[in-house]
């Protein structure tokens, strides 16, 4: 099972700054994430793409997660030679993470 399989994304930049949301489709699955999806998982998740710290701000009146990645967008849209460089595909990206050992 993929983080896409109980919760949906959204991501924004700025510079070379990526913040992205995770939110449940059902609130009840907000403490799993809460508990699972920590800053540290998804730096790793990111090995390679985000070089700097990942902050995570819990939201659990909404169901969601932030994370605020630095240095993760290759200098930012005006310098980065990546087809993405707005980082818009960092939302999916972050779906892409199993959770079948949750539980």
């Amino acid at each position: 099972m993929l983080l896409r399989d109980i919760a949906h994304a959204r991501a924004g930049d700025k510079g070379d700054i990526s913040n992205i949301s995770v939110i449940a489709y059902d609130i009840d699955d907000y403490s799993m994430l809460e508990k699972h999806l920590t800053a540290e998982r998804v730096k790793a998740h990111f090995a390679g793409v985000v070089h700097g710290e990942v902050v995570r701000y819990t939201l659990p009146h909404l169901g969601a997660l932030n994370f605020v990645m630095q240095q993760a967008l290759g200098g930012g849209v005006t310098r980065s030679l990546a087809l993405d460089a707005h980082g818009k595909s960092l939302s999916g990206g972050i779906l892409g993470i199993d959770i079948s050992d949750w539980s």
